[in-house]
């Protein structure tokens, strides 16, 4: 088996996240690695400009970077007692493709990613970061279904 020295775990901090994140913590201290927890902020996208509304999109993107920045401080403190050295990063555009871009530059060895086992139209509609991780990375990826 390779060696598992850094494991990345994306999170939305939703339930089925959180519960990603704790299994991705106990994988982290079996392994004696490293975990980097990841959120991405979605991009804001671009209004047509109205005279009537003033919205300052850098305004809003740096608000929505610092609150996911306070949010895996937040999930890096739950695991405060586990032997795990945990880092965190914000990543900024599709949730996939910077998941991937990630892993790839830090150079993690495992992704372990939460599916929210959305179906039907939902799915093809929104399509599923987890599928689309699984397909792009370069690294192994374990997924979490919940329920």
């Amino acid at each position: 088996m390779l060696p598992i020295k850094l494991i990345l775990c994306p999170t939305d901090f939703s339930g089925p996240s959180e519960t990603c994140v704790r299994t991705a913590a106990e994988l982290a201290e079996h392994f004696g690695a490293e975990l980097l927890l990841v959120n991405v902020v979605p991009a804001v996208p671009s209004l047509p400009p109205d005279p009537n509304y003033v919205f300052k999109i850098p305004e809003y993107e740096r608000y929505l970077h610092a609150d996911a920045e306070e949010q895996l401080r937040k999930a890096r403190e739950e695991l405060v007692g586990k032997n795990v050295k945990v880092q965190t990063q914000v990543g900024h555009g599709s949730a996939a493709d910077e998941i991937v871009l990630i892993a790839k530059a830090e150079k993690v060895d495992l992704i372990v990613i939460s599916t929210h086992g959305s179906t039907g139209l939902e799915r093809w509609v929104f399509g599923s970061v987890a599928e689309k991780v699984v397909r792009l990375a370069e690294c192994p990826v374990l997924t979490v279904r919940q329920g």
